[in-house]
This record gives C-alpha cells, sequence and structure tokens, in this order.
C-alpha cells in the first residue's frame, strides 16, 4: 500500500504543531483495519529517531466488558461506539494534557477483555499519538474529544480493502471463511461506514490506495 502523504511529511507536520497542554496530543483516527496502529507505531518510531519522545496509545483499552455488554444487549455490536467507555477516555485524554504520570488500559484481542492500568505514559513523554475508530466522530458524547488534539490525522481506505483486511483478521483468530466473513459484514462493515458518515475535520488526510 502506498501513503500519501508519506511518513515523514506526517511527521514533520507533528513535530511543528505546538501544544498548550503538557504533551502534544495526537489523534489517528479511521475505520475498523485501516491501518491507524501500524501508522501510529511508525509516527511514533520516526519521531523517537528524531529526538521527539513519543509513544503510542490505542483507544481500544476503553472496551466495555463483556459481561456489561451483555447486560446492555449490545454484545453483537462489539466495536460499535456505545460498547466504549468513551467517558473515561475523555477523562484520559485530559489527564495526558496535564499529569505527569498516566496509567491506561490495554485491550488483549486474543482474549476479548480490557485489562485496567496495563501501561503508563511517562512523564518525559512529549507527544502522545492517540489511535482509535471513533476519535473524530461526529456523534455525542464522541465530539467531546474534538477541541482536545492539538492535530488530527484520518485514514482514508477503501471499503474493499478494509472488508478484506478485516475477514483476515477473523481467519486468523480461528474463525472459519464463513464465520469471518459473517463478522465483516455484519459488525465491522456497519462500523466502518458509519465512522466515514460522521466524521468530523481533520488536518491530515492519509490516503492509503492500492499500489
Amino acid at each position: 500500500m502506498t501513503l500519501s502523504p508519506d511518513l515523514t511529511t506526517v511527521c514533520t507536520a507533528i513535530a511543528a504543531t505546538p501544544f498548550s497542554g503538557r504533551r502534544r496530543l495526537v489523534a489517528v483516527a479511521g475505520a475498523p483495519a485501516s491501518g491507524k496502529s501500524t501508522l501510529a507505531d511508525d509516527i511514533a518510531d520516526q519521531l523517537n529517531k528524531g529526538g521527539h519522545r513519543s509513544q503510542v496509545v490505542p483507544m481500544d483499552g476503553f472496551h466495555l466488558d463483556n459481561t456489561v455488554l451483555d447486560q446492555m444487549g449490545l454484545r453483537p455490536r462489539k466495536g460499535a461506539p456505545e460498547t466504549f467507555d468513551v467517558g473515561g477516555l475523555i477523562r484520559m485524554i485530559n489527564a495526558l494534557s496535564q499529569d505527569d504520570q498516566i496509567y491506561f488500559p490495554q485491550f488483549d484481542r486474543s482474549r476479548d477483555i480490557a485489562i485496567a492500568g496495563a501501561a503508563t505514559v511517562a512523564p518525559d513523554i512529549e507527544t502522545v499519538i492517540v489511535e482509535g475508530n471513533y476519535l473524530l466522530f461526529a456523534e455525542t458524547p464522541w465530539s467531546a474529544l474534538a477541541p482536545l488534539w492539538d492535530l488530527r490525522i484520518f485514514l482514508t481506505v477503501p471499503e474493499n480493502v478494509l472488508r478484506g483486511r478485516l475477514i483476515d483478521r477473523w481467519l486468523a483468530h480461528d474463525h472459519s471463511q464463513a464465520a469471518a466473513e459473517a463478522r465483516a459484514d455484519g459488525n465491522d462493515m456497519a462500523n466502518a461506514r458509519r465512522v466515514y458518515a460522521n466524521r468530523l475535520p481533520c488536518d491530515i488526510d492519509v490516503d492509503f490506495t492500492a499500489a
């Protein structure tokens, strides 16, 4: 896949972005399987090599637990906006701009659970790259995140590419071909279309197109 603008251009823009809080907060948003985590990791690696202390914080640690989703009748829609602790996420983003050290939850996909306090952002981190589906989402209460970012990046990926990646993801988790396609088409692609239909403006629109 070809990245446009390229990684160096994206990192240069980030490093030049001023920030008023303790840290520079960068949102990397896009549909499921759009490449957010890969891009966020690549950005952090390049910034760190350039002497800018950076770290990735995934949004997925704020998945609601399956027990809670069962009580809400939302287990089949896991991954939809309603299935996250968005209030907790907003509190963490605010804390990242103010507090010396932050602990945050991480999602264990193999076990399908979020683990509290699984990672930390140290006091010397200058730039935090937060990646997740709904960081630039126009619906309430997610839209409260919009003013918290110093720089906003959105990934645009064709639907057929997303679907193929999503099917491959479920196949890698021991689903049959039919089950993988059902998971992708029944929930993931619905979430992807919702992300695209309700996206807020961004500073950098990263376009992934077939090489």
